[in-house]
């Protein structure tokens, strides 16, 4: 008697892991959202919104700009934390941190980039940025701040950062986000890449026809070598694409989410 009910616990224990497995592979994802340099984690608000109101748990994760492999390692413990499948989304240079680690991570089952880099092996973001024309970042960039360790902090002017981060976006709103931008920290943006996930892993890239921060030539180079499952072009939209059209970056990334 004891073996047949010790038995039938194990069958009963087999069918509710196969149950719980089936349930499981439905679950959706969780969004990780990952801001870039001159940002901040509310700069995702409106996608946000729009995920968790189509039922997605979503974290914006704080990057600290401070180097690309730190910054990696940083996201990874986020993503690390989370129990399921993840959606890891960069915006600008987070794209170059998502590539560093994503490949680490077991739940990372598509990566979005958004106005983002997508640097092979050896690149950095500087080289991405300069190997098209069309960047105005340079000027537009107030002078270093000196750090105690002797490294510098890099800021864009607050006058500029409207025309330059955000130029689709209410002055308004634009100037306040100027006053809240991040800095990156000078190296980082020199940083060459060690790894790149989306070689491995699928992607998906939106960025805007207007950006002035990256090239737009450089982003679609990027896109088609990482032969991403689909790329949108936001007609006169900035680098802050994700501020001013959250719907169609929403979009995308809940793509990304339902692929199989």
């Amino acid at each position: 008697m004891r073996m047949i009910i010790k038995t039938a616990a194990i069958v009963g224990a087999f069918n509710l892991a196969a149950a719980t497995a089936a349930l499981g592979s439905d679950v959706k994802p969780t969004i990780v959202l990952v801001h870039g340099a001159f940002a901040e984690s509310a700069s995702w608000n409106g996608v946000v919104a729009d995920l968790t109101r189509d039922g997605f748990s979503v974290i914006a994760a704080a990057n600290p700009l401070r180097s690309v492999g730190g910054d990696a390692a940083h996201v990874a413990s986020v993503v690390s934390s989370v129990k399921g499948p993840v959606v890891l989304v960069g915006h600008s240079y987070a794209g170059a941190v998502i590539s560093a680690m994503a490949d680490q991570e077991a739940n990372v089952k598509a990566l979005v980039y958004v106005a983002a880099f997508e640097p092979d092996v050896g690149e950095s973001s500087l080289e991405l940025t300069g190997k098209f024309p069309g960047s105005t970042l340079g000027p537009a960039l107030a002078a270093p701040v000196n750090l105690p360790n002797g490294e510098q902090d890099l800021y864009i002017q607050q006058d500029k950062f409207p025309a330059q981060f955000a130029a689709d976006v209410p002055e308004a709103d634009a100037r306040l986000m100027a006053a809240a931008q991040r800095p990156v920290n000078q190296a980082a943006l020199a940083d060459r890449a060690v790894r790149a996930a989306w070689k491995t892993i699928p992607s998906w890239s939106i960025y805007g026809a207007a950006d002035r921060n990256i090239p737009p030539a450089a982003m679609a180079f990027m896109a088609d070598r990482a032969h991403a499952r689909k790329t949108v072009v936001v007609p006169g939209a900035s680098h802050l694409v994700m501020v001013s059209h959250p719907q169609e970056v929403a979009a995308l990334i809940e793509d990304a989410a339902n692929a199989k």
